[in-house]
């Protein structure tokens, strides 16, 4: 099978092209020159930066609403987590799925996996109901947003392998308006004649080349200006939209913006800071496809092995079974395996051709925490290292982090198979099991020379402040307590927080009882707090998932033996109901024709960990594809929909029946205030 082939060279070999060899280091990266002319101009009227599935949904309808979309990503696949980012699991909550409530092409999606495959689990696996090889993804996409352009006659320019560079901004001419991203600078990398092709070597490699303006002995350069397609009139002629995976244009075009933990306050009463630390955020993962064997193979030790090999486990008692690892994410399986159960769970144990896709917390996770280590630059550190002077960006992330978490999934593959140390569960746990290959080449289901995903799942990269609303004057923000089911009575919150800010959380549960509470007319503990989410006027999506920590370590390097976890880190974990997505939560400030999506919206920490996953992401892309193309046909700017509220907003009420009409929700059904009843939303 195609899936199963590989470069004829070793891992040994393999690990010094792509890791070791020509690396630089930030401190000593030569930022780019001044641009050069461009080489071409290309005019859009939806610019969507970055190919995950965000990006995906929100040129999907744009070019359903006839729009001109030019979509950018630096890979050259299209669907981020579940193609380029490698994890090809669709995480989805049981009744969400099982009344198949989700975007009109998210719903698209699934039934096209469902149609390549004669199923939608070709895999077996048992964390999804969907779990499939990312290699496939991207076409499937790809023909997605083809039959899209032909059906709603819009037009699609694709730019593969291409980053932002820089941005034009100027005052706004509409009354009472901020700034306009009035054009963009893009540079589009191909190897250069006789070089290895694109995918030879890791992202750690080729980032700060992909972001440099010059030719190297790797990559030929194009430059791409991009601007709008119609410069008349007074409202903006086309809108940005901010799909990236860490929110590289908000932090380029210099929004407010949040970044790692949020302090504790009465909305966020989980916090493990009391004051906000920007360089927590969750583990960024590469993942990687294992096949299982009939025979034992051959398994080369990595020489940075002895360096990682301190922090993989297995975690918790219940999970120490290699097959149940396995087949948690397992994403080719051609014949069904014996029943199995290990720790509650069954599964179909492997069988010889299963492939599986690793992505494990104490395994390929890496988890930096420190101002030594983070991996998403903050402000502060993109000005120090000239990130935000004209022509300095080179991406705001440090290159170094990336080197070494591409080095600890490689060591974690060896480890499963050949590793005998636990680091949390100790001696005697962990066996070995060689009958297992790691896969690589450009027809591997990773699509790399080296085996590794093209791009690391990324969970949390920086998060806008949106405008100053209703109840937030600092900035709209959705906050732990809009999503959680926790029970904010027990004694935990109780006896840390401080008695003004418990009774400020329990007000802000209250609903109707929130100024009896305020003014001590009731005590905290005899408010009946609500029972659902926080119902949002201006919502535009929808989504729903566990609020999942994957914590930062708390010393640096993330592998150092008998590093932990940042202590409180989960303390916001647990279940959320349903929850919406706010169009203020995709409104930046300053800049009136940028729009945010995926996991760039204004959510705190915690909320950002259930405000993450596959179907979230296509919801607020979808929102972001209609609000852009509605803006466009109505000459209004996203924030004037909602600069009212909570007065009515007519144009604002019309955007959502759009939304709705066209398959998109923006509520779960039966939501109102008087429904407190969720238990089945489980």
């Amino acid at each position: 099978m195609k899936h199963q082939q590989k470069l004829a060279y070793s891992l040994t070999s393999l690990i010094s092209i792509s890791l070791i060899s020509n690396f630089i280091t930030p401190d000593s990266a030569i930022l780019a020159a001044p641009p050069r002319n461009p080489d071409k101009t290309v005019n859009c009227e939806i610019l969507v930066v970055g190919g995950g599935l965000s990006g995906v949904a929100t040129a999907y309808e744009g070019l359903l609403a006839g729009r001109k979309v030019c979509l950018t990503e630096i890979t050259d696949w299209l669907g981020g987590q579940i193609s380029s980012q490698g994890t090809s699991a669709l995480d989805e909550r049981p009744t969400q799925r099982s009344r198949q409530f989700y975007s009109r092409g998210y719903l698209e999606l699934r039934n096209r996996i469902e149609r390549k495959y004669g199923k939608l689990n070709p895999g077996d696996c048992w964390v999804s109901d969907s779990c499939f090889l990312p290699r496939d993804a991207h076409t499937i996409i790809s023909h997605m947003l083809r039959d899209a352009e032909r059906k709603g006659k819009g037009k699609l320019e694709w730019f593969p392998n291409t980053v932002i560079k820089d941005l034009e901004i100027t005052p706004s001419t509409v009354s009472g308006g901020g700034q306009l991203i009035s054009s963009a600078i893009a540079i589009q990398h191909q190897p250069v004649p006789g070089a290895p092709p694109h995918n030879t070597f890791t992202l750690s490699q080729t980032i700060e080349d992909a972001y440099r303006y010059q030719n190297s002995s790797r990559f030929t350069k194009n430059i791409i200006r991009l601007v709008p397609q119609n410069t008349q009139g007074n409202s903006p002629k086309w809108y940005i939209v901010d799909a990236s995976e860490t929110g590289e244009i908000i932090a380029l075009a210099d929004v407010p913006y949040r970044l790692g933990i949020d302090p504790l306050s009465h909305l966020e009463p989980s916090s493990s800071s009391q004051q906000n630390n920007p360089y927590c955020t969750q583990g960024f993962t590469y993942t990687f496809a294992m096949e299982a064997t009939k025979e034992p193979q051959p398994q080369e030790m990595p020489p940075f092995y002895p360096q990682y090999a301190p922090y993989f486990s297995y975690e918790l008692q219940r999970l120490a079974n290699f097959d149940l690892v396995f087949t948690y994410r397992r994403i080719w399986s051609q014949q069904q395996g014996a029943p199995a159960t290990f720790g509650g769970v069954r599964f179909s144990a492997p069988t010889p051709g299963d492939i599986s896709m690793q992505n494990w917390t104490w395994g390929n996770d890496y988890r930096p925490g420190t101002p030594q280590d983070n991996l998403v630059y903050t402000r502060q550190q993109l000005q120090a290292t000239g990130q935000l002077q004209p022509g300095g960006w080179m991406g705001g992330l440090r290159t170094e982090s990336l080197r070494r978490g591409e080095e600890n999934a490689l060591a974690y593959y060896y480890w499963l198979v050949a590793g005998t140390t636990d680091s949390q569960l100790g001696t005697g746990v962990k066996e070995q099991h060689t009958n297992h290959r790691f896969i690589s080449g450009f027809n591997s289901p990773m699509g790399t020379a080296h085996g590794l995903s093209k791009y690391p799942y990324i969970r949390e990269g920086r998060r806008i402040i949106g405008r100053p609303s209703w109840g937030q004057p600092g900035g709209f923000t959705i906050w732990e307590t809009d999503i959680s089911r926790r029970n904010y009575n027990d004694e935990y919150y109780r006896r840390t927080l401080p008695a003004d800010m418990y009774r400020r959380l329990q007000a802000t549960l209250a609903g109707l009882e929130a100024i009896s509470v305020i003014i001590g007319q009731k005590p905290p503990e005899q408010v009946m707090r609500r029972t659902r989410s926080t119902i949002f006027p201006d919502s535009v999506g929808i989504g729903h998932y566990a609020i999942d920590f994957h914590p930062c370590m708390e010393q640096s390097p993330p592998e150092a033996p008998g590093n932990r976890e940042r202590p409180g880190e989960r303390r916001g974990a647990g279940q959320a109901y349903p929850f919406q997505i706010p169009l203020r939560a995709m409104i930046p400030q300053k800049i009136d024709n940028l729009l945010v999506g995926g996991k760039s919206i204004a959510t705190s920490h915690i909320a950002a960990a259930a405000y993450r996953v596959h179907s979230f992401e296509w919801s607020a892309g979808a929102a972001a594809g209609t609000t852009a193309a509605f803006a466009l046909n109505n000459q209004v700017t996203p924030y004037q929909l909602v600069n009212n509220l909570p007065r009515p907003e007519p144009q604002l009420e019309a955007l959502k029946r759009l939304l709705e009409q066209n398959g998109n929700p923006t509520a779960f059904p039966d939501t109102s205030i008087f429904n407190e009843n969720w238990d089945n939303w489980r």
